[in-house]
């Protein structure tokens, strides 16, 4: 029989038959059985573990992923700790050392206002901005243009603009910069109530309206559409 008439006898889609099919055991079918693929990190293995035995397991996971990042390997830090975790030998009372903040934690810590943060990230952000001048320095930016943006203090925005710049910090000080193109239009809009978010909002309906209708309607239904949805 053909896998299609195998698929339409027994009631089952064609490639989960095909899949069958190809198994050379019925094992690698048996669900939660995955089949091994090729790591990056497998030519860095024997370093590993050799330097976990020097070490006598006392080495840093963080440690370890420089290394090897210095030897060639190309992979992200929880490759290395996934496998450490999963293969090499624990010593009874060791505790790993915790990873890193990602990248989304430190933004949401330093974007986020002071009020809302818990008192374990509070701690988390002291002890991040302490290691990185640079950041701190990135964090009370943030922090005095977003008191602009809340308190509408737009009066304030050209000594930011002078402090931003001088920095010298990649992304804000290009954004404090870019802002002296359109300096009235930005500080209006940091000092007065109106704003362009009904007309962005008509917009993007209109947006959405085009693109449901594109190749089933004509311009004269599409513009009844516009004119009800207004």
């Amino acid at each position: 029989m053909g896998i299609r008439h195998i698929a339409r006898h027994l009631g089952w889609g064609r490639h989960t038959v095909q899949r069958y099919a190809r198994a050379a055991r019925w094992q690698d079918m048996v669900k939660g059985r995955k089949r091994q693929l090729p790591s990056k990190l497998d030519p860095f293995k024997p370093y590993l573990a050799q330097r976990w035995a020097e070490t006598d397991g006392k080495v840093t996971i963080l440690d370890l992923h420089r290394e090897i990042t210095a030897r060639g390997f190309r992979g992200h830090y929880s490759t290395v700790r996934d496998w450490a975790r999963r293969d090499l030998p624990r010593q009874e009372g060791f505790t790993p050392a915790p990873p890193p903040p990602s990248v989304r934690k430190v933004t949401g810590w330093l974007t986020r206002h002071p009020a809302t943060l818990t008192e374990e990230e509070k701690l988390h952000r002291k002890a991040v901005l302490d290691h990185c001048p640079e950041l701190a320095s990135a964090a009370e930016l943030t922090g005095s243009f977003a008191e602009m943006l809340t308190t509408l203090s737009g009066s304030g925005l050209p000594a930011w603009i002078i402090e931003a710049t001088e920095a010298n910090l990649p992304g804000i000080s290009s954004f404090a910069a870019g802002l002296n193109s359109d300096l009235e239009a930005v500080t209006a809009g940091l000092t007065t109530d109106w704003n362009s978010g009904p007309v962005e909002g008509a917009v993007n309906r209109i947006k959405m309206l085009k693109r449901q209708m594109f190749g089933r309607a004509g311009f004269g239904l599409l513009r009844k559409r516009v004119l009800l949805a207004s």
